[in-house]
């Protein structure tokens, strides 16, 4: 039994649609993977280069438009919770990503299996 053509032309701009945006949203997570990989190697970077000044360096954090002297050991703190926050972020988004690649996937597969069927 075949699918009437209005219907199988709706089906196709349904799912053409959702594989679209997952195209979309998969180049939009990756560029975030990316900034988010830059960020860590920075944190990374910066707390090698705390790490080899001597203990009783000035430090200074910067906040908002002016900066604060504090100790290493804050400032190693502080950057311990950020890399920690870009991890659950580069977790989450990778997470993502597979997600919307399998979506994507599926979508592909659906299309196909539509012009199969269809066709």
């Amino acid at each position: 039994m075949a699918i009437p053509n209005e219907k199988l032309q709706q089906l196709l701009q349904e799912i053409d649609a959702k594989a679209t945006f997952s195209q979309q949203q998969l180049v939009l997570v990756r560029q975030q993977l990316a900034s988010q990989a830059r960020k860590k190697r920075m944190l990374e970077l910066s707390t090698a280069e705390i790490d080899a000044l001597p203990k009783d360096t000035k430090v200074y954090n910067g906040v908002g438009k002016m900066f604060v002297n504090t100790t290493t050991q804050d400032v190693k703190s502080d950057q311990a919770k950020d890399a920690e926050a870009v991890v659950k972020e580069i977790d989450n988004l990778k997470k993502k990503e597979n997600y919307l690649e399998q979506t994507l996937k599926n979508s592909q597969e659906h299309m196909e299996a539509l012009f199969k069927r269809g066709g």
